[in-house]
């Protein structure tokens, strides 16, 4: 158990160095813009760049890792992150800035892929939500994280050593990686051997799989949920420093960082007691029912879903919209700081069933499931990030803050069809119907057989 809990640390820091970057630079846009001669616009649109980039690079380092093998591909992944946040910390002008952190984006979700197949691998069904839990603490501190410290380091120091400190990061988890990330169990032996060859290689590039995935209903419908949730995650991240500041008077890019701490620590909680309460929840089911389906975890997030995230998310909006003064506050600062904690404890707990539940969806196209989903999920999120502040500009932050609360109880009902209705992928029924007959077999109640299951 102490070597597992290893390899959670380790994949949860490796996401948590790489998510680090997606944000940590919003609270220095107009620092980076005059040191650099752009534009606060253009600075925001590189972070919007790096989320989408994050999105893509599942369908590059995921085929990788199927021809090297995953330990190696995942040790790449590092080196090439640590290389290019060292060209962005060394960046002479906004084009090579731009340039260096979109690349180093590319590498980004690859670690969430990756280290969710890593647990589905080692953890059994009754304990994948909770590793699941700690394991997203890692990419879900990342994003309020990253405006925190570099709220707090900016004060002292300039915008670059914010990207030094991710440097380090990095390097930290390349060498934590080489001592704890476990192969794949069809890797073949042999650190530098290769998986495949010749025209299989080239096949591995073929983004189609992953697509195809989405033609089953509850695939499509979580990956859609995880996007619309990633939407109401951003946009909440994407506005203290435009709205808080101007409302309460923090100017300084310490004051408005420290606001961070609220959904940063709403972020933690919200995974772990939402992956413990998944586990919790599928082992209810299979004493009512007899036997786990992949689909009765998600049924432990529907308070976030249809309460706690959208009541949280309109408070804060509209509560802003309508202070005009620090003196005026609808509920003072202690309003934004409390219901950005609820949201964002919310979001974190419905995205620690749903992200358990795509590892265990299909298990023969678990890798597939995943990077689909962070395709879709960071696509949301480079939307959110580059839309939310001219969105408050055109519209104001309660309009903006609703239009998250109702994509979050859209998700919701995505979600709750999911929960009710059995996965319908061909390899999901072959796995199921080998476990039938493998816990029969276990009970004595069948004798062996040359019967070939489709997953065996």
């Amino acid at each position: 158990m102490w070597h597992k809990c290893m390899i959670v640390f380790v994949t949860s820091w490796a996401a948590l160095a790489a998510c680090f970057s997606s944000t940590s630079l919003l609270s220095a846009t107009t620092e980076i813009a005059a040191d650099l001669g752009g534009t606060r616009e253009a600075v925001s649109l590189s972070t919007g760049g790096v989320l989408l980039a994050m999105g893509i690079s599942p369908l590059i380092w995921s085929p990788i890792a199927a021809v090297i093998g995953r330990r190696l591909a995942y040790n790449i992944c590092l080196l090439v992150l640590f290389g290019f946040t060292i060209g962005a910390a060394l960046a002479p002008n906004m084009h090579v800035f731009i340039a260096m952190r979109v690349l180093s984006g590319l590498q980004g979700s690859y670690f969430h892929v990756a280290g969710q197949t890593i647990l589905a691998e080692y953890f059994p069904p009754v304990q994948r939500g909770t590793a699941t839990g700690f394991f997203l603490a890692g990419t879900v501190l990342g994003p309020p994280l990253g405006p925190l410290v570099a709220g707090i380091m900016m004060t002292y120091s300039s915008w670059r050593s914010v990207l030094w400190l991710q440097v380090a990061m990095a390097g930290l988890a390349f060498v934590l990686a080489l001592a704890f990330v476990p192969p794949s169990r069809v890797d073949k032996p042999g650190y530098f051997a290769l998986n495949l060859k010749g025209m299989e290689v080239v096949k591995q590039f073929n983004p189609l799989p992953v697509f195809q995935q989405m033609k089953y209903r509850s695939i499509i419908f979580t990956h859609m949920s995880c996007g619309f949730l990633s939407w109401t995650q951003y946009s909440i991240l994407a506005s203290p420093r435009h709205i808080i500041v101007e409302r309460f008077g923090l100017t300084s890019p310490l004051s408005s960082g420290l606001f961070y701490i609220a959904p940063a620590t709403g972020f933690l909680v919200g995974t772990v007691i939402g992956g413990r309460y998944s586990d919790l929840t599928v082992r209810k089911f299979i004493k009512i029912r007899g036997e786990r389906l992949p689909q009765d975890r998600l049924n432990s997030s529907m308070w976030s879903f249809f309460l706690i995230i959208p009541a949280a998310s309109l408070i804060y909006g509209w509560g802003l919209q309508y202070c005009n003064s620090c003196t005026a506050v609808k509920g003072g600062l202690a309003l934004p700081i409390v219901t950005t904690f609820l949201a964002a404890a919310g979001l974190l707990a419905a995205f620690a069933s749903l992200n358990t539940y795509c590892a265990e969806a299909i298990p023969r196209k678990r890798r597939e499931v995943i990077a689909g989903k962070y395709l879709i999920q960071y696509t949301f999120s480079a939307c959110s990030s580059a839309a939310t502040v001219p969105l408050i500009e055109t519209i104001g932050i309660g309009p903006t803050a609703t239009i998250g609360a109702v994509l979050t109880v859209f998700a919701g009902c995505l979600t709750f069809s999911t929960a009710r209705h059995e996965v319908d992928g061909d390899d999901y029924k072959g796995e199921k119907k080998f476990s039938n007959w493998l816990a029969q077999f276990k009970k004595g109640e069948l004798l062996p057989t040359n019967k070939v299951f489709p997953i065996a």
